[in-house]
């Protein structure tokens, strides 16, 4: 007897003399894309139908193989195909419900490669009909909160996720998807929501449901969608805000948890990280809309790595895009574990610096870039957060960071074992120290050292607002801005055909006119001021150069002229400085015949000379723009949404669904 085959949807005997089977799935979708009802000839096609395995390949691959007109004439089939997986959904066999979800993702992900270059509208029309979308959305949303809050399969709830991401990104532009009308509309929060809170089903659902609501959260976001989406959130905030316990399944732990744990999961080594932006901008949406979530980022829990359980090592895959991957669910639930005191403690916020740390080492890649920015972005909300800086600032409250520094021949790496514990802010300080001299380099990332540079600011406006006095190596940060200033002058002719190098350079001289004129407010110790005057005459010349360097332009009639003049009068309590010290500097050499001065002689000479130095009051020193995302960030959000929402249309993972696992949950039908 000659052997049966089974290949593409068909039934293939050995032998060569007889034609190939089509199974009978496939002989019923080719019933469907006839312009017939199939249901006249057989009555019980559609319940028949649903106790096929599904064939997604040729479903989709029939959908996308027919032109806009041969689709346009079996429409009628296909709305009514559509409306019957709906109604499957409630059945009580799970096999049909199964079969369902496939199927309509099967015929979204089909319809929309007919829709690529068009708005939902004509989506909506081809899946369900303009007359019945309503009903019809409204009977899948119910259908779909109900499959999510059972107490049923996890592989059900898994496929329902996965059916509304097709729903989300079936276009590009998230904002354009008029289906997403009607998911708002039938809200499916509440579902999403009680996954994140539920332990095990976080575990096993944590990575989707988050990304769906980084997605729907940018939907119309400036008319009005994100405020409820953060109201939503504020309300489960002030469920659970007497929780203080790590593990007690709050949607802030828990989304504390999940993000902690996808950052961590792919930061071992610069190597092997791949950036997620899709994680990212869900924890910038909290940040952002949500000004409670600031919270979340001091919850303490197990340092990741520490206490994880042993996993069986897993056969390599193919590397998958961006924001596509979600974590093992054995990290994920390591976390799950009681604090011990004897464990390094960690937190969200730890968690994020430490990733920060691993992307912004690399920026010359477009995804990393677009992740830079994004982390920088993050941390200019938080630097502006009263109750964020509060923490951050907080003396009792001391962490050690291991940041990831990028290898370098003129440093050794530190050892971890020798980190100090200290107040988080240092470790934001030192990212953004090591971003500086890490970064100067030929395609030079303007924008993100301005955002650097900026959170650095907001960080010294807050000391000098709460005289806050931290015990920080401000020495390191002086000399990485003064690297930075003579790298923007020995490449001045390369940097200015591409930026306006003046706008930084007025940001750094301006950081140390804080430090000047309200130095005495924050810095640790009056030796700290006084190491502060010792660096900027220590390095004078740096400073003359740039004075040298913005006369000389804003004197000519250039295009620089007015940017340059503005450095030149933000130079001015500097050059006070260099001016009134360096002469009485020399003196004392020449009068104690000492060719080369120790720090400490110059210290003595500074401190015997503060009463006769005359500085300006410069105003608006402590002031600053507040981020806002419309306008200037709207089109960077724009187009990383586009690119998440693309990236998981493109690559959601199916294949992790065979029905083979289905089918095996469902063995039976009572």
């Amino acid at each position: 007897m000659a052997q049966v085959e089974k290949r593409g949807g068909l039934l293939r005997k050995s032998s060569a003399y007889k034609k190939p089977l089509k199974e009978k799935v496939v002989l019923m979708y080719d019933e469907i894309f006839m312009t017939e009802d199939p249901s006249k000839c057989s009555p019980r096609f559609w319940e028949e139908l649903f106790l096929m395995k599904v064939n997604l390949e040729y479903l989709e691959g029939k959908l996308e193989s027919l032109d806009g007109e041969e689709l346009m004439k079996i429409k009628e089939n296909i709305n009514c195909l559509f409306q019957h997986c709906i109604q499957a959904l409630g059945e009580e066999h799970p096999i049909r419900v199964v079969n369902a979800l496939q199927t309509l993702c099967a015929l979204i992900r089909g319809v929309h490669q007919k829709n690529k270059s068009t708005s939902g509208f004509d989506i909506i029309n081809m899946l369900m009909g303009f007359d019945k979308a309503e009903l019809c959305m409204k009977n899948l949303m119910e259908s779909l909160d109900s499959l999510l809050c059972a107490e049923g399969s996890e592989s059900l709830k898994s496929l329902c996720l996965k059916l509304l991401l097709c729903l989300v990104t079936v276009t590009d532009n998230i904002s354009q998807n008029t289906i997403l009308e009607y998911v708002m509309i039938n809200s499916i929060f509440e579902a999403i929501l009680q996954i994140l809170s539920h332990p095990p089903s976080r575990r096993e659902h944590g990575y989707d449901a988050v990304v769906l609501l980084a997605l729907l959260v940018n939907y119309r976001k400036y008319e009005g969608m994100g405020l409820v989406i953060a109201q939503a959130l504020s309300e489960y905030n002030r469920q659970y805000k007497d929780k203080e316990e790590e593990h007690q399944g709050g949607f802030f732990s828990a989304l504390t948890n999940m993000v902690g744990s996808m950052f961590i999961a792919d930061a071992h080594e610069k190597i092997s990280v791949q950036t997620n932006e899709a994680i990212l901008l869900a924890l910038y949406e909290a940040v952002h809309l949500n000004r409670n979530f600031i919270t979340v980022l001091a919850q303490s829990h197990p340092e990741m790595g520490l206490v994880t359980t042993p996993v069986s090592p897993a056969p390599a895959t193919p590397a998958t895009p961006l924001g596509t991957t979600p974590p093992s669910s054995d990290v994920i639930s390591s976390v799950e574990l009681p604090l011990d005191a004897d464990v390094q403690t960690s937190n969200l916020l730890i968690t994020f610096l430490k990733y920060s740390s691993i992307v912004m080492q690399d920026t010359k890649d477009e995804h990393r870039l677009h992740s830079g920015k994004l982390c920088l972005i993050i941390l200019t909300c938080i630097a502006e957060d009263q109750y964020a800086n509060a923490f951050l600032h907080d003396d009792n409250m001391n962490f050690r960071v291991n940041l990831h520094r990028m290898p370098m021949r003129h440093r050794k790496k530190a050892a971890d074992k020798n980190l100090p514990c200290r107040p988080l802010v240092c470790a934001v300080l030192d990212l953004m120290v090591e971003f500086i001299v890490t970064h100067m380099m030929k395609e030079f990332p303007m924008d993100l050292y301005v955002r650097c540079i900026q959170v650095v600011h907001k960080l010294l406006c807050y000391q000098k607002k709460c005289r806050v006095r931290l015990h920080y190596t401000w020495r390191e940060l002086w000399s990485a801005l003064i690297n930075l200033l003579k790298f923007l002058m020995s490449n001045e002719t390369v940097l200015l055909a591409k930026h306006n190098i003046f706008t930084l350079a007025l940001m750094i001289v301006n950081l140390f006119n804080m430090f000047i004129t309200y130095g005495d407010t924050f810095l640790p110790t009056p030796s700290s001021y006084d190491e502060l005057y010792y660096e900027i005459i220590r390095m004078h010349q740096s400073f003359d150069n740039l004075y040298s360097m913005v006369l000389r332009l804003s004197t000519n009639a250039g295009q620089w002229k007015e940017a340059a003049s503005k450095v030149t009068h933000a130079l001015v309590n500097i050059r006070a400085i260099i001016n009134h010290f360096n002469p009485k500097i020399e003196s004392y050499a020449a009068v104690n015949h000492i060719s080369q001065l120790s720090e400490e002689q110059v210290l003595e000479v500074v401190r015997a000379n503060y009463d006769t130095l005359t500085l300006k009051l410069q105003d608006g020193l402590d002031q600053y723009e507040r981020y806002s995302e419309q306008h200037k960030e709207a089109a960077f959000f724009k187009e990383l949404v586009r690119s998440i929402s693309t990236n998981v249309r493109r690559n959601l993972a199916f294949h992790t669904l065979s029905q083979e696992v289905l089918l095996k949950e469902f063995s039976t039908i009572s």
